[in-house]
């Protein structure tokens, strides 16, 4: 009994190696902190100062009407795109702990089943509008996206999930194309007019987002799925051995596989336009391109280069990126709290000042609010 205490002790007092990639979690709350409020702050810096840096980057603090690319149109993508890399490591340890490839199968179905409602219950589900009820969703899309591609990532070899992402990216500009919709053709790629719109119309229950067309459809989570298995790629050449490869070299590699991925999607999107509404093949990849540089950036600055305190902040916030996302949607009211903490504060300013620390005051409400989470070690995990 002494001996198997002692060994007990020994094995406790050893750090136990973990492969989790702390860069991975501060490039999600970077992600989420600009549906956090950092949008609302750059917006609100633009309105104060009319300085044209701050004009030109407020511009792309909202989406693109249609065709087009800003910033805002990478942060459902670029999340998208963590997830994907996350998916080798967290195969990896399920089967490091001994999981059957049957549990495994189950967590990834629960998962998809629980993004899902959770995005149901998003879009307000809860209030009983029957005919109001948006079924699409961010979440829901990030569910079923991921969980295809990682049905792909559990049953097929890395090599073949290049083959599997680039023919979804063709297939879907075929038949987006090529298959004509009643009434507008074949290539239409008008909100009205596009396939992805027409499927919509045609199978998706309750309320459509724009009316004739939904940006979370069902017809453009086909290449959702590529994003996923962009990022499940970049995240299993990170898992390669630093004997094999250096650190060094994976996060230069990554770099340069996002400046060959911008530039086939730019071209592309010269006959395809680069559009996020459709989830377009080039957008994918442009998007996709983006999403591999600020991946190569971090992991070269955090996991590379050891600079890691600054991170903090965005780590704090990547950590439980799900629950500011739901609880942001009126499960807690943060506006009123952040009127509550800093209303005399924002009302001492001068008029033209308020939009500006009142967008600051609310980040820092929900991001005090997650630094409470984190350090009770509560997260919510799906």
């Amino acid at each position: 009994m002494a001996t198997q205490r002692q060994s007990q002790s020994e094995s406790q007092s050893k750090p136990i190696k973990s492969d989790r990639l702390m860069s991975l979690d501060a490039l999600r709350g970077f992600d989420m902190l600009w549906i956090m409020g950092g949008n609302r702050i750059i917006i609100a810096l633009a309105d104060l100062t009319g300085f044209a840096i701050f004009t030109w980057t407020a511009k792309h603090m909202h989406h693109a009407e249609w065709d087009g690319f800003r910033f805002y149109d990478m942060i459902f993508p670029l999340f998208l795109f963590i997830a994907g890399v996350s998916m080798p490591f967290s195969f990896a340890k399920r089967k490091a702990k001994g999981e059957t490839m049957q549990k495994i199968y189950r967590h990834v179905f629960q998962r998809m089943i629980t993004l899902v409602i959770f995005g149901i219950i998003y879009n307000q589900f809860l209030q009983f509008d029957w005919g109001n009820i948006r079924y699409a969703s961010v979440l829901g899309r990030i569910g079923l996206a991921w969980f295809f591609a990682a049905l792909i990532v559990l049953n097929s070899k890395p090599k073949w999930w290049y083959v599997w992402l680039s023919g979804i990216l063709i297939f879907y500009w075929a038949i987006m194309m090529l298959i004509p919709v009643p009434g507008f053709g074949a290539g239409n790629l008008t909100m009205e007019g596009s396939l992805a719109g027409y499927i919509d119309r045609l199978l998706l229950p309750g309320r459509l987002y724009k009316e004739v067309h939904d940006p979370e459809g069902i017809l453009a989570t086909i290449p959702a799925i590529a994003t996923a298995l962009l990022g499940a790629l970049a995240g299993n050449f990170l898992r390669m051995p630093d004997q094999q490869i250096s650190r060094l070299k994976k996060g230069l590699w990554i770099g340069a596989a996002g400046i060959i991925s911008l530039g086939v999607g730019w071209l592309w999107g010269l006959i395809l336009p680069i559009n996020k509404n459709l989830w377009s093949s080039s957008f994918v990849l442009y998007a996709g391109g983006w999403s591999l540089l600020l991946l190569s950036l971090f992991y070269l600055i955090i996991d590379v280069w050891g600079w890691r305190k600054w991170a903090f902040f965005f780590i704090v916030i990547g950590l439980n990126s799900i629950t500011i996302y739901m609880f942001q949607a009126g499960i807690i009211n943060f506006r009123s709290s952040t009127m509550f903490f800093f209303g005399g504060i924002i009302k001492s300013f001068a008029e033209n000042w308020q939009p500006l620390i009142g967008a600051i005051a609310y980040t820092t409400v929900c991001w005090v609010f997650l630094y409470i989470l984190y350090r009770k070690k509560i997260f919510l995990k799906v």
